[in-house]
């Protein structure tokens, strides 16, 4: 079912009320995200992780959505039947996370646990990736940064209700945050339960209230307007001699970095990060042999992609490298660094580490609710100082913040600094993507989405690899100090989105 029978060369726009159906979903989905974020270290620790392995054991959810984004972005692109084109995304993956969130706090050991977090996060990629080629698909250029700050007002919310279920639940309904070793509190157990049931409800409102334009309409909006950028998008693919001898170098620097590991003891989690890059000269490589063979796949077409993204898209990966190591290390390290330094927590089971914990939750709310009010007002200030001006601003200030989590030590008061991250998460999930929406051609919004969070999980794999190692070496394990190393790459970010070429209509 289409939204339109005849076919527009201008798409129109759309009610609120019919933007806001299409963003209930991300509700859904952020409370997924949210329990994952909040509560996993949590869990991890309950089950007997080190502060020091956490890190590693969180590298599941980056190399999941590393894997799992491009192929259901390419996927979307190609899926047209009853559901439309990205519903059906929404539809399995909302059911499969429904399911990981069932399971997570039932985790009768810390590898099962680690499998749980893999499978949640490849559901929820499933569900997430095609809702942000959703807006760039459904909305005109004017309504984007409307539309995908309304995402952000949902995400907001579902992160709240996810982050405060927690300490609702024991404060206000008694039911025990502390559990002996081993065991995962009543409290995030019964939050994951209810967070699994409004997730599913959440998007299944959104697949039953909205409707997608076909294939046949996408391209009609194509042909009618472009941007130099989409040009650069559709530029010749990489020659086969470059991506033999790229492969290679590539190959060569994992495959050394991976010995140099080996031989010197260093920290394992660095085989992660060497086996990753070698992996992608392979890629490079396994792909040149195709196009040499004149074959061709959808393994071949997004490597393809990656190597033709708009100018736009390259720019907006270095912004987005440095906001998400950033958000990497807060939501790895907030919770065993506030219940040490403002709790003074030593072990996991102690009752000053469950009321950390718990406050973390609330933290966590705090900075996700101010993302929903936040929201609002990045339309205004993008017309005011533009877009890249808005989002350098909001990114400095989630640096100001990150490093207020060190600087102010009462407990009560942490909720301050956590304004200026929810600035920062407001922008972060939906500027750049209201940005590059439009450098890029409708047929090939998801496999470019899915490509574009590349740039996401590369920087948490490289948190995961050596945050831990950093924090060991140099800070004798204090995790306070992974937030200051957060709030200067916040810095960073901002200072590279002011560098950002945005799409010219031609």
């Amino acid at each position: 079912m289409t939204l339109q029978a005849s076919i527009l060369s201008v798409r129109p726009r759309l009610s609120p009320a019919a933007i806001v159906n299409m963003c209930v979903g991300f509700f859904g989905i952020q409370i997924g995200f949210g329990l994952q974020n909040v509560n996993t270290s949590r869990i991890f620790q309950t089950l007997g992780a080190e502060v020091d392995s956490l890190a590693i054991l969180w590298i599941a959810a980056p190399m999941t959505g590393l894997l799992v984004q491009p192929l259901i972005g390419h996927l979307s692109d190609k899926t047209w039947g009853r559901l439309g084109r990205r519903r059906p995304y929404f539809l399995f993956g909302a059911i499969l996370t429904t399911i990981a969130l069932i399971a997570m706090p039932n985790s009768p050991s810390l590898w099962f646990a680690a499998l749980m977090l893999w499978v949640m996060d490849a559901a929820i990629n499933i569900t997430m990736e095609p809702f942000r080629a959703f807006v760039g698909d459904n909305l005109n250029e004017d309504q984007r940064t409307a539309g995908y700050a309304m995402q952000s007002v949902f995400i907001g919310a579902g992160a709240v209700f996810a982050s405060v279920l927690p300490w609702v639940l024991s404060n206000v309904f008694d039911v025990a945050s502390v559990a002996p070793a081993g065991v995962v509190p009543d409290s995030v157990r019964i939050a994951f339960y209810v967070g699994a049931g409004s997730l599913l409800a959440a998007v299944l409102w959104t697949v039953v209230t909205t409707r997608e334009y076909s294939p046949e309409q996408l391209a009609a909006f194509d042909r009618a307007a472009t941007t130099t950028s989409q040009a650069d998008a559709e530029a010749p693919a990489r020659s086969i001699r470059a991506y033999l001898i790229g492969g290679l170098i590539w190959l060569a620097v994992g495959a050394i970095g991976f010995a140099g590991v080996a031989i010197s003891g260093i920290e394992k989690e660095l085989y992660v990060l060497f086996g990753g890059l070698a992996v992608f000269g392979l890629l490079q490589i396994a792909v040149g042999l195709m196009h040499r063979a004149r074959t061709s796949n959808g393994l071949s077409e997004i490597v393809d992609d990656i190597f033709r993204m708009p100018a736009t898209m390259r720019d907006l990966a270095i912004v987005q490298f440095f906001s998400w190591f950033a958000l990497f290390a807060m939501w790895i390290y907030t919770t065993p660094a506030v219940t040490a330094v403002h709790y003074g927590a030593a072990s996991p089971t102690s009752t000053s580490y469950g009321e950390g914990a718990d406050w973390v939750g609330v933290l966590m709310g705090v900075y996700n609710g101010v993302a929903a009010l936040a929201a609002f007002m990045i339309p205004v200030l993008a017309k005011r100082i533009g877009r890249r001006g808005a989002h350098a601003l909001n990114l400095a200030l989630g640096g100001l913040g990150l490093i207020g989590i060190f600087l102010v030590r009462d407990p009560a008061l942490l909720w301050l600094p956590m304004i200026g991250v929810g600035f920062a998460w407001a922008s972060i999930v939906s500027m750049p993507y209201a940005i590059l929406s439009g450098a890029v051609p409708s047929r090939k919004m998801g496999v470019y989405m899915g490509i574009f969070n590349i740039f996401i999980v590369v920087p948490q794999l490289v948190a995961a690899t050596l945050l831990g190692l950093i924090l060991k070496s140099v800070f004798d394990g204090q995790a306070i100090w992974a937030l200051v190393i957060g709030g200067v790459s916040f810095f960073i970010a901002a200072l590279a989105a002011l560098r950002v070429k945005e799409a010219v209509r031609a």
